[in-house]
């Protein structure tokens, strides 16, 4: 088996020089980097003292699910002759949290809006979304149920009335 490797590097940046001397006397921010690309802001999520501004794990776990399912999707209509003219997701998760602070993402769901070129075979791109659904690393790799509920239209979104 092929195996990938992967590197991120996260740095605390929230040190306002009282280190994490009281629960509620340091900021949550971080600085996520890899060699080459962009940083990313992070922080924790604002139930948990984070800064909305900023990332946080949760959206990044449901943002890499919805970006796997695109790039799996993308790809098995490029190969099977379906062209897509446009692709947007609204993708929501759920995280339970226990009484003792722990908790983990319960579901999640895909919501793929697709336009495909006119004469596309709507019908196959709307089951590619299962077979990109099964093929991504990510959902994959969750314990939790990761639901699509694709919807594939006809023409280019520059069409009047589209």
């Amino acid at each position: 088996m092929k195996q990938h490797h992967y590197t991120v590097t996260v740095v605390w940046t929230g040190n306002d020089g009282r280190g994490t001397a009281t629960y509620t006397g340091y900021s949550r921010a971080h600085r996520i980097t890899a060699p080459g690309k962009s940083p990313i802001d992070g922080s924790a999520d604002p139930a948990f003292r984070g800064d909305l501004a900023r990332w946080n794990p949760e959206e990044l776990l449901l943002a890499s699910l919805s970006a796997c399912h695109q790039l799996w999707y993308l790809h098995l209509c490029a190969t099977s002759g379906i062209c897509v003219t446009a692709y947007e997701d609204a993708a929501e998760a759920t995280m339970a949290e226990a009484p003792d602070g722990s908790g983990h993402v319960i579901s999640a769901v895909l919501r793929p809006q697709v336009r495909v070129a006119p004469g596309c075979d709507i019908a196959l791109a709307e089951a590619l979304h299962g077979r990109a659904h099964a093929m991504c690393f990510i959902a994959r790799s969750v314990n939790f149920p990761v639901r699509h509920h694709p919807v594939v239209l006809a023409g280019t979104v520059d069409e009047p009335g589209a």
